[in-house]
């Protein structure tokens, strides 16, 4: 026989059953579910939202806040098919883009712009633009008209044309130098990336120069605070681009044997340290240098290695494949390593891995970890830069197959130069950075360990 108990809530009539002569533990927990739900309903009624234990964990985790994490991602690149953003960038813009007549439906992200008439009218300005310091303008200039190539050199003329201005800079009266030094900065990189696109690791040496900036202590003097943005300056050119390269050098030439054949492509710095360094030593190897249009920048290289005693066979990229066979190492640079392991280089550099990769030769990337980057791309076309089409339609000293030199005036004909491509972490043996010989799934480490405080500061 079974009593019966009535317990009256707030939720209406509650009926448990429970034996008489058995465990009361069901009672009591039927009371506790009901103390439960008075609670609940109470706290909803009257009180503040509940709160769990697993959100309160979250919250006072170690993450860093929402503005923080904000503040180090990188910043959204410019959409060029924005109408209404072109237009807002195009009346601050103190460069008169002329937008070329065919342009590539499929890259009108990018920037599209005649190289015709860029620089005459740039030049034209320069005792005009009162707001531009001089060495920033004429850093422009030389970028526009392709004087400084490489992405080392363009950083490092870049941070120097800032030493100078920061140098000249006084701050208004009243005024504090750190946000209007800031600010000061930030109307000299829209300047130059006006002139062209800035790189990657020209990202990351102005994102440097900004945090020193902004942890200049306020007690510091005018002098005082710009001495020390120029050591800073001279430190990070010193450590991240001079030294770094010999630390690459020491850690690349290891892996240079006797016999060996080296396949290089394009024009990089630090390759050629690398093969200089390894001939210097006395190893005996072959260079084969891997050339392409428009730029044949790597005529350059194989001019220099001649000159310095190497034994080196030149071919264009269409070729590679036929040589590929009697190659034991690739040495290839990089303007930047991203965050998934793949390589931002110059276009055809992901031809050369992949032809190696089916060759089974080993593909070793020589970068310095300041080109390091958090942001990931798939692909070449969401991130990239387009250089000047007409580049593709003449052809130097052979005026007789100039057949397209009067290309612009057909609308349905589009010429496509860009200036980099993305290679794969598949096809990528070994990254050799200043901290060591990595493969490409540690890029992730090095951008979170270096990334924020040790390699930015």
């Amino acid at each position: 026989m079974s009593s019966i108990l009535f317990l009256q809530s707030v939720v209406g009539l509650i009926v448990v059953l429970y034996p008489a002569n058995g465990n009361s533990a069901v009672a009591e927990s039927g009371k506790a579910a009901l103390a439960k739900s008075k609670n609940q309903s109470s706290l909803k009624k009257d009180g503040p939202p509940v709160t769990s234990e697993v959100t309160i964990d979250k919250k006072s985790g170690n993450r860093p806040p929402e503005k923080e994490r904000k503040k180090d991602a990188p910043p959204q690149r410019m959409q060029f098919d924005d109408q209404n953003r072109v237009g807002k960038a195009k009346r601050r813009a103190l460069v008169n883009q002329t937008e070329a007549k065919n342009r590539v439906e499929l890259f009108r992200h990018l920037p599209q712009y005649d190289h015709g008439s860029q620089l005459p009218n740039l030049e034209s300005k320069l005792f005009q633009l009162d707001s531009v310091h001089p060495a920033v303008f004429k850093v422009g200039l030389r970028y526009m008209a392709g004087d400084i190539s490489g992405v080392n050199a363009r950083c490092t003329e870049m941070l120097r044309a800032l030493q100078e201005a920061i140098i000249d800079y006084s701050t208004p009266p009243e005024k504090v130098l750190i946000r209007e030094l800031t600010a000061k900065i930030s109307s000299y990189i829209s300047f130059i990336n006006e002139c062209r696109p800035l790189s990657i690791s020209m990202g990351n040496a102005i994102r440097f120069v900004k945090r020193r900036i902004a942890k200049l202590p306020l007690s510091h003097t005018d002098v005082e605070a710009k001495t020390a943005l120029c050591s800073d300056i001279d430190r990070f050119i010193n450590e991240k681009i001079i030294i770094a390269d010999k630390v690459i050098v020491g850690h690349a030439s290891t892996k240079v044997r006797d016999g060996d054949v080296l396949l290089t492509y394009g024009l990089s710095c630090v390759v050629e340290m690398i093969l200089l360094s390894a001939h210097d030593v006395g190893k005996k190897f072959r260079v084969v240098v891997v050339d392409s249009r428009p730029k044949l920048e790597s005529q350059a290289l194989l001019n220099r290695l001649i000159a310095k005693g190497l034994s080196c066979t030149y071919t264009h990229i269409n070729a590679v494949s036929y040589i590929m066979h009697e190659v034991t190492k690739v040495f290839l640079g990089a303007s930047a390593v991203l965050s998934n392991g793949t390589v931002l280089s110059r276009v055809g550099t992901a031809c050369i891995a992949m032809v190696a990769h089916a060759f089974s030769v080993p593909v070793l990337i020589c970068c310095e970890a300041f080109k390091f980057h958090e942001r990931v791309l798939l692909d070449s076309i969401c991130c990239n830069e387009i250089g000047d089409p007409g580049a593709l339609a003449t052809v130097p000293g052979r005026m007789d197959i100039n057949y397209l030199e009067n290309w612009t005036n057909e609308e349905n004909l589009q010429l496509l130069n860009l200036m980099y491509d993305v290679t794969p972490s598949d096809y990528v043996s070994v990254i050799v950075t200043d901290h060591g010989m990595i493969p490409p799934t540690s890029v992730p480490v090095i951008v979170r360990e270096y990334g924020q405080e040790h390699y930015l500061i």
